[in-house]
C-alpha cells in the first residue's frame, strides 16, 4: 500500500492539465468509486478541476448550487469529512444537499480541504458507492494527496491568469521576490514553494503584480497569519 501511495503522489505531481490523473490516484489508493476536485470561494471561484464520472461531477454541482454539502465543510474548518454511511445518517446541517441524493448511488461521502500550506483553496470530494468508513492512515494518505493537488491546481490557475494577461507572474525583481517569500515562509510556518504560491495567490486575487504585493510584504504594508478559518491577509 505504501509503494501505491508512493506513486499516487507522483502521479499527482506530474498531473498537469490532466483531468483524469488528479482523481484516478485518489480511487486506486483510498478504493473509493469516484472523486472529484473542486476550488470553492476566492482565490479561485467556484468549479470543478476534475471528475472521474457523472455522478462526481453532480455532487460537486449540487454543493455549488446549493451552498452547503462535505465540500463546503472541509474549505471552512480545513478538516477532513467523513460521512461513512450517507443512508442512515441525518444531515441537519446538509438538508438541502441530503434530500438532492437521496436516490444517487452514494453510500459514503469523504471530502479533504484542497490546500497549499495554509491557504484554503477548495476541496477533494470522494464517494462510495457502498456504505464504508477510511480508517486514520487513509485519511492521512488523502490529505497528503489533496496538498499535492492543490499546488498543481494553483500553479495552472496562475499560468492561465499569466497566459491571459490577468496578472503579471514575472516578479520586477527576482531578489525581492525571494526575500518577500522568506517573509512569508516565517509568518505562516510554510515551505518556501508554497510561501511563493500564496504571494502569487494573493496577486492574482488582487489582479497586481508578485513584484507589487512582495514590495508590500518587505515594506510591511502586507502580512499574513493563520487563524482557524485558514489564511488572513492584513494590509
Amino acid at each position: 500500500m505504501h509503494d501505491a501511495f508512493d506513486a499516487a503522489l507522483d502521479a499527482l505531481a506530474e498531473a498537469g492539465d490532466d483531468e483524469a490523473a488528479l482523481c484516478q490516484p485518489f480511487i486506486d489508493v483510498l478504493r473509493v468509486t469516484g472523486a472529484s476536485v473542486a476550488s470553492l470561494g476566492p482565490p479561485l471561484g467556484s468549479e470543478t478541476v476534475a471528475a472521474s464520472d457523472p455522478l462526481a461531477l453532480r455532487l460537486d454541482e449540487l454543493q455549488f448550487d446549493l451552498g452547503e454539502g462535505p465540500c463546503w465543510d472541509a474549505l471552512a474548518t480545513g478538516r477532513p469529512v467523513i460521512e461513512p454511511d450517507v443512508r442512515e445518517s441525518v444531515h441537519g446541517h446538509w438538508p438541502a444537499f441530503s434530500r438532492a441524493i437521496q436516490h444517487d448511488d452514494v453510500g459514503a461521502l469523504f471530502a479533504f480541504p484542497l490546500h497549499v500550506g495554509p491557504l484554503r483553496l477548495g476541496a477533494v470530494d470522494l464517494y462510495s458507492g457502498d456504505p464504508r468508513s477510511l480508517n486514520a492512515a487513509e485519511q492521512r494518505q488523502a490529505g497528503a494527496m489533496s496538498g499535492v493537488v492543490g499546488r498543481s491546481v494553483l500553479r495552472r490557475a496562475l499560468e492561465r491568469a499569466s497566459d491571459d494577461g490577468q496578472v503579471d507572474l514575472a516578479p520586477h525583481s527576482r531578489r525581492l521576490v525571494h526575500q518577500a517569500t522568506g517573509v512569508v515562509l516565517a509568518q505562516l510556518g510554510t515551505s518556501p514553494e508554497d510561501a511563493q504560491l500564496i504571494i502569487q495567490a494573493h496577486a492574482f486575487a488582487s489582479a497586481r503584480s508578485v513584484g507589487e504585493v512582495a514590495d508590500d510584504i518587505l515594506g510591511g504594508r502586507l502580512s499574513f497569519s493563520t487563524s482557524a478559518d485558514g489564511i488572513e491577509d492584513h494590509p
